[in-house]
């Protein structure tokens, strides 16, 4: 009976939404939701009128019912990001509407939000970099501040505002780059030409700056050689050379072992050597560190790696 008198219920409150009498209706959503909380329709709807007053936290929170009650319930992932999109929370809305499109990848509504999203959060980051660049430009941080300008211009090459803060920060910048390359140690300076070279995508004239302040660094497990065999690793890694790869990954590894940049290549160049068992040692000792260490893009990496590996070991076995 509880049931049916629910199902009244929403009725009611259906009639009120489409009168615009939001309040009357979320009562009766209420109603409904006390006399049978299973139903998610009731949540869904009830969510729709706190979005339509404009109060996002209780969409919100009626959204999660909604999922809560059937994760299946594709509706309940757009409430919940529509309501977080509106409160700001861009990466967390992000996620519920990735959640939705795993479980209907060519929902309409779900794939317009997702761009919405993504653009919010693009804008957002490069209003962050521009505000960052201004204080660090007010406090004399000049290499932040082309830094963060660099970045932003990344994401939006052709805003004015960063545009007119990197004509503002080259020549300050390129300043101090110059004194600053003037006083290295000449060891450091053959580095820092790898270091220009990789940027360039000069990977194998990077290899050879790399080499060449190697053989002039007398001791092998000092901080700028090991940054140096990283360096080269990386270079190494783009030109698929990966015994290169294992071997500087693994010079750095006697000296760094809980490395995980260094941990991460190696396992790479081991899975496509198809040394399976030596690259799933690597990934489970990057995750054994735990997702706040190593941070959740290379944790997911090397998790995925984990379960691919697995597969072939066992197919291999059978």
């Amino acid at each position: 009976m509880s049931k049916a008198e629910a199902q009244a219920k929403k009725n009611e409150g259906n009639n009120f939404f489409k009168a615009k009498n939001y309040q009357a209706a979320i009562d009766k959503y209420s109603d409904a939701i006390a006399l049978d909380p299973s139903d998610v329709t009731f949540y869904s709807n009830r969510s729709a009128c706190y979005a339509a007053l404009g109060r996002w936290q209780e969409a919100a929170e009626d959204g999660r019912q909604c999922i809560m009650a059937d994760k299946n319930f594709v509706k309940g992932y757009f409430r919940q990001a529509l309501a977080l999109q509106n409160l700001g929370n861009l990466d967390t809305a992000q996620e519920a509407v990735k959640r939705g499109l795993g479980i209907d990848p060519q929902n309409a509504d779900l794939k317009k939000m997702s761009k919405e999203l993504d653009e919010s959060i693009r804008l957002k980051k490069v209003e962050s970099f521009i505000t960052s660049a201004q204080i660090q430009l007010k406090e004399d941080d000049v290499n932040a501040a082309f830094k963060s300008v660099e970045a932003g211009l990344r994401l939006d090459p052709n805003n004015p505002d960063l545009a007119r803060l990197m004509d503002r920060v080259r020549p300050l910048y390129e300043r101090s780059e110059k004194q600053r390359l003037a006083n290295l140690d000449p060891k450091e300076r053959m580095k820092e030409e790898g270091d220009r070279l990789f940027k360039d995508a000069k990977f194998e004239e990077a290899i050879r700056a790399y080499t060449r302040a190697l053989d002039a660094i007398p001791d092998k497990s000092s901080d700028l050689a090991l940054k140096c065999y990283g360096n080269r690793a990386a270079c190494y890694k783009q030109l698929s050379n990966f015994d290169g790869v294992i071997g500087d990954s693994t010079t750095v590894l006697e000296y760094k072992p809980d490395d995980v940049k260094s941990l991460m290549r190696r396992a790479q160049a081991y899975e496509a050597c198809e040394r399976y068992k030596s690259a799933l040692q690597d990934v489970r000792q990057v995750l054994s560190y735990g997702v706040e260490s190593v941070g959740k893009s290379t944790y997911d990496l090397a998790n995925g790696m984990q379960h691919r590996l697995n597969r072939v070991i066992a197919q291999l076995r059978g």
